[in-house]
């Protein structure tokens, strides 16, 4: 791609990001992207196919990121030897909130996009896709604890589900109500907290 190609595709992107900031991508207008971006429409589908090309474009890398660094906890966690999980309960977690918000608030705009302007978008259900993963490790360690012998009330999935949504809908309110990072690296410390005492509580 030449200079010229990306600083073009880089106009694109650009009024992309601020159309869908102000008006969501159901109701963003592919027309106003054009004209923002000062190229014709020709031009916009010679570098994205479509207004979901676009917005796409902006946001997987940034879910992509998002939910590898999720991954990459749950299974670290799941490979530790059995008997050692228990005591590296929430550590992980812990380092991954960490490494999120910090990510969050160095790609703030494109997350706020993802998190805040998906309605019509496959990535409606980011948060929804965060919260089945938990639950499903969730009950990966519930059976750890009971093969090492530790009495485990088994709660029920939906609850479960219910539980991790919202957890992961109080942690990205730090985006929809534009928080300062450390008012909201606070908050989400005493998020983890409480949510960690209830997983305690109800799993006996």
């Amino acid at each position: 791609m030449s200079e010229a190609e990306k600083t073009t595709q880089k106009q694109i992107l650009a009024a992309a990001k601020a159309e869908f900031l102000t008006k969501g991508f159901r109701a963003a207008s592919l027309r106003q992207i054009v004209k923002n971006a000062g190229v014709t429409t020709g031009a916009f589908y010679g570098y994205f196919s479509s207004k979901e090309a676009v917005y796409a474009a902006l946001v997987e890398p940034h879910a992509a990121a998002v939910m590898g660094r999720f991954m990459q906890a749950q299974t670290e966690f799941a490979a530790l030897p059995k008997a050692e999980q228990p005591r590296h309960m929430g550590q992980e977690s812990a380092a991954c909130i960490d490494w999120v918000i910090d990510y969050i608030y160095a790609n703030y705009e494109e997350f706020k996009i993802l998190i805040c302007c998906s309605e019509g978008t496959p990535y409606e259900q980011f948060i929804h896709n965060m919260a089945e993963i938990e639950v499903e490790y969730t009950f990966r360690y519930m059976q750890v604890l009971r093969e090492l012998g530790r009495p485990v009330q088994e709660p029920d999935k939906d609850l479960c589900h219910m539980i991790a949504s919202g957890m992961f809908d109080g942690m990205f309110e730090i985006v929809r109500h534009d928080m300062p990072k450390e008012r909201a690296q606070a908050f989400i410390a005493q998020l983890r907290d409480f949510y960690m005492a209830g997983w305690q509580k109800i799993m006996g």
